[in-house]
């Protein structure tokens, strides 16, 4: 094989392999043998790649606290039937999904619903 040919190959090879390496697994952030279920206000969606985040305001009786969540991909939302305003900052939510192994308030979303008032 030539030169210039080997090199080409290597990096079509490379640029592949590089978005594989740089994608986490569920299950290496988050415990799918825990379910954790958060009812709260929506303060921010950001609807970009790799992943949908938004961030919700809980009040429990301890006092408030800040949870960020994860969703899959925008594209998978979308193809779901999610757009990208159906949860806005203001939104009373109720998310059930899988908590961060870590123990912070990280959340990875398996349902999200509009929360009754």
């Amino acid at each position: 094989m030539a030169p210039k040919r080997a090199f080409l190959v290597a990096a079509m090879v490379l640029s592949v392999a590089v978005p594989v390496l740089a994608h986490h697994s569920l299950d290496a952030e988050y415990d799918r043998n825990s379910q954790i279920t958060l009812t709260g206000t929506v303060t921010k969606v950001n609807w970009s790649n790799p992943h949908v985040h938004f961030s919700i305001h809980v009040m429990k009786e301890a006092g408030t606290a800040t949870w960020e969540v994860e969703m899959g991909s925008p594209n998978a939302q979308i193809l779901g039937g999610w757009k990208i305003d159906t949860f806005k900052p203001g939104d009373r939510v109720v998310i059930s999904g899988y908590p961060a192994r870590d123990g912070s308030n990280l959340a990875f979303a398996r349902r999200v619903s509009k929360a009754s008032r």
